[in-house]
């Protein structure tokens, strides 16, 4: 296997257990702010490999990525300050 062959494999293999991992949680009834800390971080890192290794993206120019992954970070941002403003006090 070549490589970029077996990067993108290993890759895939992190995603799988990634995904595993947080239906694992879903299937517990887990729940609370360090469970969803937990998720946004993992699904973080699931999109960032995503981004930088599956769309490409790792030597593109700085700007695109810097959009992808601002894009990713901004949304998990609006997706913690609702979950943060809706917790009750």
């Amino acid at each position: 296997m070549h490589g970029s062959a077996a990067r993108a494999t290993l890759l895939w293999l992190v995603l799988v257990a990634a995904t595993l991992l947080t239906w694992a949680v879903g299937e517990r009834g887990s729940a609370g702010p360090h469970v969803a800390a937990l998720l946004a971080v993992v699904s973080c890192v699931k999109g960032g490999m995503v981004i930088l290794d599956f769309m490409v993206l790792r030597h593109a120019p700085p700007m695109w990525r810097a959009l992808t992954l601002g894009w990713l970070v901004l949304t998990w941002a609006l997706i913690g300050l609702a979950y943060w403003n809706g917790m009750p006090t």
